[in-house]
């Protein structure tokens, strides 16, 4: 069940769509920021790595073909063009309809909202035009804002696991989030703009 969204995707004031080599300045603004990856798999990064990201790294893809395949959307003000952050979705399983989400912003347009309406747009991709039952987020236990995010979105807590990956030269814990498309479709319709 591939799935292949009509970009951009447009919410309230923003704008998803894939990421360009023209978006390379604006994610190097956040990206090569140590504070940004401090809880992220992989650290900061300069331009190349960007670059190669963009145009043939895991943030090419536009569509979801197979199981494990992700898509990473650029943020955008629609009023003003600007790029503030970047929202993954990943098909984690066909068998068991789940994804995951994952999220990075720029801390200079933090306290706007941006990512809340963008995160719940991804929420609603994947449960109402892909079809998903199920859609998880891992964070780091010492990520406080990442942890109120996906709560605020409607995901709970269902698990903690303790010194589970090993992270900037440290044992770091995760929390797992999670929210049901029976769950989705019973939050009230403002929650869901």
């Amino acid at each position: 069940m591939p799935f292949r969204p009509t970009y951009p995707i447009e919410t309230r004031r923003l704008l998803l769509r894939p990421l360009c080599e023209g978006d390379l300045e604006a994610l190097l603004d956040f990206h090569s920021l140590p504070a940004v990856h401090r809880f992220l798999p992989m650290g900061p990064m300069d331009a190349a790595s960007i670059m190669q990201r963009i145009t043939t790294g895991p943030w090419s893809r536009a569509s979801l073909e197979a199981e494990g395949d992700s898509i990473v959307l650029g943020v955008e003000v629609a009023a003003t063009g600007e790029l503030v952050g970047d929202a993954m979705l990943r098909w984690v399983s066909d068998t068991n309809r789940c994804g995951e989400v994952g999220y990075v912003f720029n801390p200079r347009h933090a306290g706007h909202g941006y990512a809340t309406e963008s995160v719940t747009e991804i929420l609603r991709m994947a449960f109402d035009d892909f079809g998903l039952h199920r859609v998880i987020a891992r964070i780091d236990a010492q990520n406080a804002p990442s942890l109120a995010l996906a709560e605020r979105v409607g995901m709970r807590r269902e698990a903690h696991f303790i010194e589970s990956w090993w992270h900037n030269e440290e044992w770091a814990d995760e929390i797992d989030l999670a929210i049901l498309t029976s769950e989705w479709g019973v939050l009230r319709p403002s929650d869901h703009e």
